[in-house]
């Protein structure tokens, strides 16, 4: 683990485009597809699961953290295991140790708060364009980590128990961060509010996409294999983030502007 201090570094993380947007929707649904994929398929088991996405995530974030800059295809295999991880962490909960839903989704909505309170006490600011020393860092991929743990009990909670078809789920979550979108635009939410709250709404929105595409037709969905879904999901992710590489469109210096 590097030093939490005040050593500066590139920005570790990249501009928030329409190619972020969309990678970060697939590697959520892949996230979904995949760990599906090694629980049922292969026959993994949950606990098996969790243990070597948890081992694989922390193998990526020490190399994450050991850049001084964005590297692409390092930040967004850490994305896809923490949305692995984080969507285990949940299911851990409610399958294994009984929790309910309600629980889970306000304990992770308090972890990722107390998480924003320590980043700003500590750095004073919440910018996600200036992750540029290891301790904001450390805050941020810990905030996204409660992300995906929030988004997939909240997003279960509104699916399972309240008896959504998924394909009116993806509807639903899809809509409120179109309204996120236009709150942005039109000034009424700051950029960081509305960073966080769309990056939280994201993880339904693609794991409602994959049980649409993957299962069966009787529970409301299209009956793809999760192989499939998640090796054309890959496919389309490893094409942008080449793109993004190549171009380096998305790369921003430490005061939020495009690099150069």
């Amino acid at each position: 683990m590097p030093d939490l201090g005040r050593r500066q570094l590139l920005n570790k993380v990249p501009l928030v485009t329409l190619a972020f947007w969309v990678i970060k929707i697939l590697a959520t649904t892949v996230g979904e597809t995949g760990a599906d994929f090694l629980n049922f398929n292969l026959g993994f088991g949950l606990t098996k699961t969790s243990l070597l996405a948890a081992l694989v995530l922390a193998g990526f974030l020490w190399l994450q953290l050991r850049q001084d800059r964005y590297v692409p295809w390092i930040y967004w295999i850490c994305v896809v295991f923490l949305s692995i991880v984080g969507t285990l962490i949940t299911d851990n909960l409610t399958d294994n140790f009984g929790v309910s839903l309600v629980v889970t989704t306000v304990v992770f909505a308090i972890a990722l708060a107390v998480t924003f309170f320590a980043w700003y006490r500590a750095e004073h600011t919440l910018s996600i364009h200036a992750i540029d020393t290891p301790a904001r860092e450390v805050f941020y991929w810990l905030a996204i980590l409660f992300t995906f743990a929030l988004g997939t009990a909240a997003g279960d909670l509104v699916s399972e128990q309240m008896g959504l078809v998924y394909a009116l789920s993806g509807a639903i979550f899809g809509g409120l961060i179109a309204l996120i979108t236009i709150g942005y635009y039109s000034k009424i939410l700051g950029a960081v509010l509305a960073f966080w709250s769309a990056y939280v709404l994201t993880r339904p929105l693609g794991a409602s996409m994959g049980d649409f595409l993957t299962q069966a037709p009787k529970d409301g969905g299209l009956g793809l294999s999760t192989m499939t879904v998640s090796a054309i999901f890959l496919v389309i992710i490893v094409a942008l983030v080449a793109y993004l590489t190549v171009s380096k469109v998305d790369a921003i210096e430490s005061d939020g502007g495009p690099a150069a």
